[in-house]
């Protein structure tokens, strides 16, 4: 049986056993659709490089948030992706699409290239979340063969998540469900 790599994250990285569990799961999907799709290996590095780093300040107290955000006025809940990406600009990862990804993975962006896709929708689909599992598989499963339309499913399902519990509509989220219709 192949073990999956160790999974190193950043000294910095302030994230409890369970979110790291949760990223080890982002992480393995992610590569398992890249070997699926034949990904170009440079490619799938950077798909683990956002895996790694999307959570890493997920559980960071928020004077660290702000700080490394620079953002005084959002909520704390929506600051760790763009934390994340600063501390790591600052580290030395200096790929657009990896710290683009990090930042925008909790709201979205209708910019994104194929990194902050498949972290979005590996953030969501991971099979270690309880709701909507089978429909959240099904999903998973179609991704290889049919990424733009997982996409678009992943983007739909989470506007209806939103939209049915009465969680803000973030205005990136909006422009990426206009984009992707």
């Amino acid at each position: 049986m192949k073990r999956e790599p160790a999974i190193e994250f950043p000294l910095w990285a302030l994230a409890s056993k369970k979110r790291r569990a949760h990223v080890g799961r982002v992480v393995a999907l992610l590569e398992r659709w890249a070997r699926a799709m034949r990904i170009p290996e440079a490619v799938a590095a950077r798909w683990r490089a956002a895996a790694i780093l999307h959570d890493a300040y997920r559980d960071a107290p928020v004077r660290v948030l702000r700080k490394w955000s620079g953002d005084k006025r959002r909520a704390a809940e929506l600051l760790h992706g763009p934390a994340a990406a600063n501390h790591a600009r600052f580290d030395g990862e200096h790929r657009a699409d990896v710290l683009d990804a990090v930042r925008h993975h909790t709201v979205g962006s209708a910019r994104w290239g194929t990194t902050g896709k498949a972290l979005y929708m590996a953030d969501f689909l991971e099979p270690g979340r309880q709701f909507l599992r089978t429909e959240r598989a099904r999903i998973a499963a179609r991704v290889p063969r049919d990424f733009a339309g997982a996409f678009r499913d992943v983007v739909r399902l989470r506007m209806t998540l939103s939209l049915n519990t009465g969680a803000e509509l973030f205005p990136e989220t909006v422009e990426l469900w206009h984009a992707v219709r």
